[in-house]
């Protein structure tokens, strides 16, 4: 079995997977955007390649818990998940990992430009991490 992540931007879609043994996680791709169907359908195809039989929504709440718009938009696009691809889908909450991901790509010297391009799907790998290692305890 493995898990997928999806850190859920405006413009972009970070996307990590599980390992088969769901310790470790890894980015595979960044999705542009295009429309609500082409979205779908590519994490259709990315769910057939690697077996996913469980999809981690990373939830943007406010820092104090709460659920804002952006929080709406990645439960909606769960949904839409859920009814179109028959998976289950997981909230998570993902509080600080983008400020983790940029933390992670400064540290490695990134430039900027770098940095924005793999920042997304970096930020998928921190939910997806999280999300196996609590389910580990």
């Amino acid at each position: 079995m493995r898990v997928m992540a999806l850190d859920m931007g405006e413009k972009t879609i970070g996307v990590a997977v599980s390992d088969s043994t769901m310790l470790i996680a890894q980015g595979v791709e960044i999705i542009k955007r295009k429309s609500l169907d082409k979205d779908l359908a590519r994490l259709e195809e990315l769910l057939q390649e690697y077996e996913v039989e469980e999809v981690v929504v990373g939830l943007p709440l406010n820092m104090n818990g709460s659920e804002g718009p952006e929080a709406q938009k990645a439960r909606n696009f769960g949904e839409k998940i859920k009814a179109r691809l028959k998976v289950p889908v997981i909230f998570w909450d993902e509080r600080l990992t983008t400020m983790a991901a940029e933390r992670t790509l400064l540290d490695a010297d990134l430039s900027r430009a770098k940095r924005k391009k793999v920042i997304d799907k970096m930020a998928a790998v921190f939910i997806l991490q999280n999300y196996l290692d609590r389910k580990r305890k």
